[in-house]
C-alpha cells in the first residue's frame, strides 16, 4: 500500500478557512441573517472555526448548529424510524451554510438538505467545504470551497482536524488493490 500523501498541512488548512470565512461575509452583507451549519462529524468544526474567525473580524456571532443525516442517507435503510436532525432552533428564513470537510459524489449534501427542509424552510442555503475532489454523481457545486483536489476513484481524501483527530491537514490515501 502507498504511504499517504500530504496534500493540505496545518498552515494550509489555517488559510483555506480564514479565506473562506472572508467570502462568506463578502457574500452575505446581512450575515446576522445567516447559520451556519456542520455536517457531523468534520463539518461541525470547520463550521465553528469559521465562525469564530468571523467574529474575531466583525465581532457578530453566527449561530452554530450540527446535522445529523444518517437518516438521510439513500444508501441506508430504516424503515419506520422517524427522521432527526439534531439541528436546534429554527432555519425559516435565514440564510443556511452547510459545511462538510470533502464534496464527492453530492449524495451527502442532498441528504443534508433533505434533512433542513425537514427542520423549516430556509430562505436559502449556501455550500462551503474544505475539500472538492469531484466525481459527483448529482449537480451540487459549492460555493466555497478551500482547495480542489482532482483525484483518482480508487483514492480517498482523509481530512484530520485537531478537535477529532489531534493534528490539522489532509491526506490522500491511495486504497488497497487499486492502481495509481
Amino acid at each position: 500500500m502507498t504511504p499517504p500523501r500530504v496534500v493540505m498541512d496545518a498552515v494550509l488548512v489555517r488559510r483555506a478557512l480564514t479565506r473562506i470565512a472572508h467570502e462568506i461575509l463578502e457574500r452575505n452583507k446581512a450575515i446576522d441573517m445567516c447559520t451556519f451549519v456542520g455536517i457531523r462529524t468534520r463539518g461541525i468544526y470547520l463550521a465553528q472555526r469559521i465562525a469564530q474567525t468571523i467574529a474575531a473580524l466583525e465581532s457578530i456571532r453566527i449561530p452554530v448548529g450540527e446535522l445529523d443525516i444518517t437518516q438521510y442517507r439513500d444508501d441506508v435503510q430504516r424503515a419506520g424510524m422517524p427522521h432527526t436532525t439534531g439541528v436546534r432552533g429554527d432555519v425559516t428564513g435565514k440564510t443556511i451554510v452547510l459545511f462538510d470537510d470533502v464534496l464527492y459524489t453530492g449524495r451527502t449534501v442532498r441528504a443534508a438538505m433533505d434533512a433542513l427542509v425537514d427542520v423549516g424552510r430556509p430562505q436559502s442555503i449556501q455550500l462551503a467545504v474544505l475539500i472538492d475532489r469531484g466525481h459527483r454523481e448529482l449537480p451540487i457545486r459549492p460555493d466555497y470551497v478551500g482547495k480542489n483536489i482532482p483525484t483518482a476513484k480508487s483514492e480517498a481524501i482523509a481530512v484530520h482536524l485537531s478537535e477529532v483527530d489531534g493534528t490539522d491537514g489532509v491526506t490522500i490515501i491511495q486504497e488497497r488493490g487499486e492502481p495509481r
